[in-house]
């Protein structure tokens, strides 16, 4: 009897890994995320680790997801234990990998994982197969179906357009001009592409646009704390955009803290006063209120166009140019 619950939580779990692994393969293959939009998704699915052998991550979760609800039903104990054990392996290893060398996380990915870890856990526990009727293989697609159907409801919840601004982004709009806040990391690969999209988007605009940007250095990141220091140094003597456009289109070797000065030398900041601002307390304070504002996002790259949010750098100049001319009206 036990042998038999536990088979049904085993098959369970793989079809929500099966149900996240279709989701997540959506988001892969279409222009624009439908369940996962946030920052910490696109940053995963841009990662160097999104396309193993050129094949979408996804893919491959769908395979052993499927393999797995397959297994179910099939009396292949040795090949079952082995193969949850790998799902097992492969599971832990791509979250430390969200914590340790991607610096971001994706909520569907935190489905999909733990659903392989638990499963496995599961069969080694002594799970047996679900009797093979045929009721119970037809329940099994529309299962994935609706595992799908909440997770594209779940996201749409928590995406919503009025979700409340956070208050120190509030507190930054002034009125007769349009405000952007850019929570930035010099070196992330990902906020140089938004960036680089968002400056294209205000190359068009005739609006009067000012950009807020608060520091959050990625700790995986090296040269992100010192190239954070360097905007701080030069933007308090009024270089803050200059410089901000050097910092990411600098090549990321150069972002050590020799390199950034010979940056502010080179825009004609003052280097006395560089250097001075470069190492008071006051500059580390800043920082530190900024990436305190800044644990409050689900990842970079986020900016705040007005009260619009963008996360993810998947967004085109286009989309980033209408937001600025809506803000401004």
């Amino acid at each position: 009897m036990r042998s038999r619950a536990l088979a049904f939580f085993a098959l369970a779990f793989a079809l929500i890994g099966l149900g996240a692994s279709a989701a997540s393969l959506v988001d892969y293959l279409n222009p624009a995320p439908t369940f996962c939009a946030e920052a910490g998704c696109a940053t995963v699915r841009q990662s160097g680790w999104a396309h193993p052998l050129g094949v979408p991550m996804p893919v491959l979760g769908i395979v052993y997801f499927v393999a797995m609800s397959v297994l179910a039903f099939w009396e292949k104990p040795k090949l079952r234990v082995a193969l949850a054990a790998v799902g097992c392996a492969v599971g832990i290893g791509l979250i430390a990998l969200q914590a340790f060398s991607i610096g971001a996380w994706c909520k569907l990915c935190l489905i999909a994982d733990p659903a392989a870890i638990a499963s496995a856990i599961l069969i080694v526990a002594g799970a047996g197969t679900v009797r093979a009727t045929l009721s119970n293989i037809a329940a099994t697609l529309p299962a994935v179906g609706l595992v799908v159907l909440g997770l594209g409801l779940y996201a749409q919840r928590e995406d919503a357009p009025n979700a409340p601004v956070p208050e120190f982004v509030a507190k930054e709009q002034k009125p007769g001009q349009v405000t952007i806040v850019e929570f930035v990391d010099f070196q992330c690969p990902y906020c140089r592409a938004l960036d680089q999209k968002l400056t294209e988007a205000l190359g068009k605009t005739q609006k009067t646009v000012r950009i807020v940007r608060k520091m959050v250095p990625l700790p995986g990141h090296t040269y992100a704390v010192p190239a954070a220091m360097a905007w701080c140094s030069a933007d308090a003597q009024g270089k803050g955009d200059a410089m901000a456009h050097e910092l990411f289109t600098a090549n990321v070797e150069d972002l050590t803290p020799a390199g950034c000065e010979a940056i502010a030398v080179r825009l004609g900041c003052d280097v006395t006063k560089y250097r001075a601002t470069f190492a008071s307390t006051e500059l580390q304070e800043r920082i530190k209120r900024d990436m305190a504002d800044g644990k409050t996002l689900n990842g970079l790259p986020t900016i705040y166009i007005g009260h619009k949010k963008f996360e993810g750098s998947d967004h085109t100049p286009d989309a980033l140019l209408a937001a600025i001319e809506r803000a401004g009206s």
